[in-house]
């Protein structure tokens, strides 16, 4: 059975069914605009157009979120609007849809499909996940498990949130080339490695389809530095397959 992920961006919703077996989207994704302001009732409607546009039949369904999810419900709200906070997101979204919905962070489920079936595979080690787009989300695996709601975009860099000078955002505002972008993000990166000694960065989001541009020039950490494989589907991945575990469905792709 094809489990159904989407996930809440600050630009844009999209999801997707997911093959569980086989550890990738079964039809293609549908998206929607992310409503300004981005109100939970907004952004549940939104939410609510996505699932509507394939109409499986009810089951489980996976839905990120771009803050700190505890429990089904949204502790912050960084590049969404504040009324998230305190939400009992996951039973909002469940009433709306009619059926279980189970919510995480965002970066932590591109983090589960880059482990699962991705650059991740199979390492064991200490792993960072990040996605560089509005902000900086992140992910941290050690011995396959993950850390939930790590924020590591909201580590203090040079005196600013981390996300404010090296997510793909401040690249595209501040109209930064390839070289001066990347000369941000290795800073970030040094700073990461030191409090963290992963064996492996994965770096993912938009920016990650034009890795040949900026890869070569990440050069100031020990630790292995490669994009992520499943790029802008992660995120639905990630969350059909935490839907999955949280329903006792079939296992993903091993």
């Amino acid at each position: 059975m094809d489990v159904l992920g989407v996930d809440i961006g600050g630009s844009g919703i999209k999801g997707a069914p997911v093959d569980l077996a086989r550890g990738e989207l079964s039809q293609e994704r549908f998206k929607v605009l992310t409503p300004h302001p981005s109100t939970p009732d907004a952004v549940t409607d939104c939410v609510w157009q996505v699932v509507r546009h394939f109409a499986l039949p009810v089951g489980p369904v996976g839905v990120t979120f771009p803050g700190v999810v505890v429990g089904g419900t949204t502790r912050t709200a960084a590049n969404v609007d504040k009324g998230w906070i305190g939400r009992d997101a996951a039973g909002m979204l469940g009433e709306r849809i009619g059926a279980p919905v189970t919510v995480l962070n965002d970066a932590d489920a591109a983090g589960i499909a880059e482990m699962s079936c991705g650059a991740g595979r199979g390492r064991t080690g200490t792993v960072v996940v990040l996605t560089f787009g509005t902000g900086i989300g992140s992910a941290v695996f050690t011995g396959g498990n993950l850390v939930p709601n790590t924020e590591l975009g909201h580590l203090e860099l040079r005196g600013h949130d981390a996300e404010t000078r090296a997510s793909a955002r401040a690249k595209e505002e501040g109209e930064l080339s390839w070289r001066r972008w990347a000369k941000r993000v290795n800073r970030y990166l040094t700073h990461l490695e030191k409090l963290f000694s992963p064996e492996l960065f994965v770096i993912g989001g938009g920016v990650s389809r034009k890795a040949e541009k900026f890869l070569p020039l990440l050069d100031s950490v020990s630790a292995e530095v490669v994009p992520a494989q499943l790029q802008n589907n992660a995120g639905i991945l990630g969350a059909a397959m935490a839907a999955a575990a949280a329903g006792a469905m079939p296992a993903t792709a091993a």
